[in-house]
């Protein structure tokens, strides 16, 4: 059955942290929706603003912005009051998502596990944050996305110097204890899990760099846990995102310590498109390939109750 989406515009660029990447995933959706015949229409609100995209009377928004403006629920607040089906999470979910600090408080709430975290400011007592956490370390701005100002932490003498360097990016930085182990990363489309990937990264680091620029960076599909183990991840990643109010698409992301456990790092509301990207992979390996994807979300596309 084929359904009308009538008139589509996918948001993408922006002015956050993460407009290049966000450009990318916007160019790779446009290009599959013209593939499926959809005929969209391109919008950059960094250049058009909120009434630029109103006159353009879209019937339904895919979201491909990533970062503040764009994943925090501010745009999607914009859009429910004109009345405007989006793709994605809507505000509470988005705006919960895009704070890795309260993501956990709620993780913790409920029992999932997710690593402990302190919150620093310029006064903070490095040893005492230390001392509680362990090292190595890793320091995070709250409010961004694809690694940007994460630092991991191996003394607390470089703990002063990750703090500011997380703080060029975020008002809200936080330290949280390293997990050791394997990365996998759960993609949620509807109410499916797709197959996890296990991210291998030379460095050891998965960074910007390594998420988007290297050829390096390994991605292991199947991902090599036994079948008991990977419905475990998957099932936990689903709590996790249902937890925090998430619909219609996204992943997760998790580490699993030497001991076999797996620990929540972050959900991702708006996660990348790019030829780089988590989500595209883990569909391909379920039979999904990447026109098919972007359709599929594009159907989800509501405004929440």
């Amino acid at each position: 059955m084929t359904i009308d989406h009538g008139r589509v515009v996918v948001l993408y660029g922006g002015d956050s942290a993460e407009r290049e990447v966000s450009l990318k995933s916007g160019e790779a959706v446009l290009a599959a929706l013209e593939r499926g015949g959809v005929a969209p229409i391109a919008f950059d609100p960094a250049e058009g603003g909120l009434a630029g995209l109103e006159a353009l009377a879209p019937d339904r928004v895919f979201i491909a912005l990533h970062g503040r403006g764009g994943e925090d629920g501010t745009l999607q607040g914009a859009l429910e009051l004109l009345g405007i089906p989006y793709t994605g999470s809507g505000v509470l979910a988005s705006a919960l998502g895009m704070d890795k600090q309260r993501t956990k408080l709620v993780w913790q709430a409920l029992g999932l596990p997710t690593p402990e975290c302190v919150m620093l400011n310029a006064e903070s007592d490095w040893n005492a944050v230390v001392e509680r956490l362990g090292l190595p370390l890793i320091v995070k701005p709250v409010h961004e996305g694809s690694t940007l100002g994460i630092t991991i932490v191996d003394s607390a003498e470089t703990l002063a110097a990750a703090y500011r360097d997380a703080a060029r990016y975020d008002a809200r930085v936080m330290a949280e204890r390293f997990i050791q182990g394997e990365e996998y990363t759960v993609s949620l489309l509807g109410d499916e899990a797709l197959p996890a990937i296990r991210v291998e990264v030379p460095s050891g680091f998965y960074d910007y760099e390594a998420k988007y620029l290297s050829d390096e960076t390994l991605y292991h599909l199947p991902c090599g846990l036994s079948e008991t183990d990977e419905k475990a991840l998957a099932e936990l990643c689903r709590e996790a995102f249902e937890a925090v109010g998430c619909r219609g698409w996204g992943r997760v992301d998790v580490m699993r310590d030497d001991q076999g456990r797996f620990w929540l790092l972050e959900v991702n509301t708006v996660p990348g498109m790019t030829d780089h990207s988590l989500v595209p992979q883990a569909a391909a390996h379920a039979g999904i390939d990447f026109d098919t994807l972007v359709l599929r979300i594009l159907d989800t596309a509501g405004r929440c109750d």
